[in-house]
């Protein structure tokens, strides 16, 4: 039950050890914006560092050539530029009730194999605490601003060294609606096996978003695991103290 965690974080390329500074010297949970940047420089990282490359200035201006597209706004006008937006229509929208959704309208669009970079591990020791933790630079051509599912407790990730742990990636403005992992830890505490426990959480987003693109794994407190995916067919890869090398597992989609 011990969280740390960075949000909209730039100018510093190690987030995943800026979130282990937060759980380890600050009695908070979260620390957002250019404010954990400093807060990470502060503790020792280093930084401030530009984390261009050739290859994502190549991906921006191929994007920003071609109008900004595709992009994630909706109800805007233009919708087909890079802006300024504004919006179309009324500001108040009917809400929409379950029975209404229309999955065209809430699919992963802008979401596949080569637009996100999450990484989610789990790690069990000798004396069975388990920790887990996720890393990503979100989404490719995200509005500014935008937070995904990484460093959302119980979205991305999730664990509880009584139970097991999760570790999840994919669409994350759809996964983090749901709690995916913190479903699937909660499933092998009543009982189910990990195999189950993933298709559960998964199940339960495809069942509201059947157009969404999402994985994970689940390891139970003894080294069980296996993993559930919606869209696509995901791999992950497992070692224990007993192989000489990891092994790669593939998940196809239920």
């Amino acid at each position: 039950m011990e969280v740390g965690v960075v949000a909209a974080m730039r100018y510093v390329p190690e987030g995943i050890k800026a979130a282990k500074l937060v759980l380890e010297y600050t009695k908070h949970t979260m620390l957002v914006g250019d404010q954990a940047s400093a807060f990470a420089i502060s503790m020792g990282l280093p930084g401030p560092t530009n984390l261009s490359s050739v290859e994502s200035i190549e991906k921006w201006t191929k994007w920003k050539d071609s109008s900004c597209q595709p992009n994630f706004r909706k109800n805007v006008i233009p919708r087909d530029s890079c802006g300024p937006f504004h919006p179309n229509g009324p500001s108040m929208r009917r809400c929409l009730m379950d029975n209404e959704l229309r999955p065209n309208e809430f699919g992963s669009v802008n979401v596949g194999l080569h637009s996100h970079d999450t990484i989610s591990m789990a790690v069990i020791d000798q004396i069975g605490r388990i920790a887990v933790g996720t890393s990503t630079n979100g989404a490719t051509f995200k509005i500014p601003g935008r937070v995904g599912d990484g460093p959302i407790a119980g979205s991305s990730a999730y664990a509880d060294a009584e139970v097991g742990a999760c570790g999840a990636t994919g669409d994350g403005d759809i996964m983090m609606r749901f709690l995916p992992c913190y479903q699937a830890v909660e499933n092998m505490r009543l009982g189910m096996e990990p195999k189950l426990a993933a298709k559960d959480a998964i199940s339960r987003i495809a069942r509201k978003y059947p157009n969404f693109i999402g994985a994970l794994f689940a390891v139970n407190r003894n080294g069980t695991h296996a993993g559930a995916c919606h869209g696509w067919t995901f791999q992950y890869s497992v070692r224990n103290p007993g192989m000489n090398d990891v092994k790669v597992f593939t998940v196809h989609p239920q």
